[in-house]
């Protein structure tokens, strides 16, 4: 498993994730958000963006974001499930296969 296909993979779920927010509550600044990032994080993955530590940035922009959701809302889901994700997309970009 390379580097990027874990930030494929990542951003396939991000996107759920904003999908199943924005179909189950309504939520269309989670859609929003969803697919801002997944384009950011599409664009480092398809080298349109030549900084080796895009991805990276962008991830921990996302696990500070649902870090703070989580804390606000005191539910694991959806924000401590998205965090959680996010760690472990984090731990794996970087782990030497």
């Amino acid at each position: 498993m390379t580097p990027d296909k874990v930030l494929w993979v990542y951003i396939v779920l991000l996107v759920v994730g904003g999908l199943i927010g924005w179909l189950k509550a309504g939520s269309k600044i989670s859609l929003v958000v969803s697919v801002v990032f997944a384009a950011a994080l599409s664009a480092c993955a398809m080298g349109w963006v030549q900084l080796p530590w895009g991805p990276d940035l962008l991830l921990v922009c996302l696990l500070l974001l649902f870090a703070w959701r989580l804390l606000k809302s005191k539910q694991f889901m959806p924000s401590g499930l998205m965090l959680t994700l996010t760690v472990v997309a984090l731990a794996l970009r970087h782990w030497r296969w």
